[in-house]
């Protein structure tokens, strides 16, 4: 059966589509799922147009691409656990802390182009989201494409971070974000931390994920996170640092002509390939209020390990 709606995501961009009249009855059938997951893994994101706002949409829809996982961060809002299992509430209370200033504007909640899960040494596949509670000013999420972003990356640079492993520790606020920080940007107001969370994200060991990947389909993913990043493995000192520097600011420059950036709408859902996408949060008003529903699906790469291979799993209970 063909999908009745499919439109590219935005003229220009060499990934992502739109697809509309998506339905739960559509859902149950297997011919169309399979559809849609072959899209999802030849575009790299989807943006759900027009369909049904309920748990259970998200949850028909979020199985399509595979089993859900279990978000690593313990601290964070469940969602009805019993009934919607690996369903976390992303929500922002007015006047919560986490204020940065980024370009002259403050902002709660902001984050930088990353990919999810970075601490871990196990990624996940996707993320399924959407808006519960939509903001008037903000509240945009960005997406820009590591395929996209390897082949525009000049390749002498190409050459010198091709083959190196970025080291990422559990260290969520702005002032510790080390590499493609804002030309202009200050944090105003640190985000809540208890002790156990600070405790217990100093005594986990780093995740180490390559800077490069070449996905099974053949093409190469320029894949790092800004969010956390530590400094390239066996390279942090100075020179080392300014490499990962100069290849986190091209990435920002490169972003600004190869990437989406949603402004939320009723009756949309969003789901994007964690293991090759990155993605940012926009910020919001500090005095706004703004809850997301978000899916993990699992499916890792494989390629990502601790820095003591000898280190224990440990049970992440963190807020980020």
């Amino acid at each position: 059966m063909a999908l009745p709606d499919i439109r590219p995501l935005q003229d220009g961009l060499p990934f992502g589509i739109r697809l509309g009249g998506i339905t739960r009855a559509l859902l149950e059938d297997p011919a169309v799922r399979r559809e849609i997951d072959g899209l999802f893994v030849a575009h790299g994101m989807i943006v759900f147009e027009g369909v049904e706002e309920s748990d259970a949409m998200q949850l028909a829809l979020s199985s399509c691409f595979g089993p859900l996982k279990e978000h690593p961060v313990k601290s964070l809002a469940r969602v009805d656990g019993d009934r919607m299992p690996g369903v976390i509430e992303l929500h922002t209370r007015p006047h919560s802390g986490g204020v940065v200033e980024v370009d002259g504007r403050r902002v709660s909640h902001w984050l930088p182009w990353h990919f999810d899960h970075c601490y871990n040494d196990e990624l996940n596949r996707a993320g399924v989201l959407r808006a519960v509670k939509i903001v008037d000013e903000g509240g945009i999420t960005g997406f820009t494409d590591g395929i996209a972003l390897y082949q525009l990356l000049p390749e002498a640079l190409r050459g010198r971070i091709e083959g190196a492993e970025i080291a990422y520790a559990l260290s969520t606020q702005y002032d510790h974000l080390k590499f493609g920080r804002p030309t202009q940007s200050a944090m105003i107001e640190p985000k809540p931390m208890p002790a156990a969370f600070q405790a217990q994200a100093a005594a986990m060991p780093r995740a180490i994920h390559p800077a490069v990947w070449t996905r099974p389909t053949g093409e190469k993913v320029l894949h790092i996170s800004h969010y956390m990043a530590e400094g390239i493995v066996g390279q942090e000192n100075p020179e080392g640092d300014a490499l990962l520097e100069e290849v986190c600011q091209t990435v920002n420059r490169l972003a600004e002509g190869c990437s989406y950036h949603h402004k939320w709408r009723p009756g949309e859902m969003i789901i994007w390939d964690n293991l090759r996408m990155l993605h940012a949060v926009g910020g919001n008003r500090p005095e706004d209020e703004r809850i997301m529903y978000r899916t993990t699906i699992k499916g890792d790469y494989g390629h990502g390990r601790w820095e003591s291979e000898a280190a224990e799993r440990p049970a992440v209970d963190a807020m980020a």
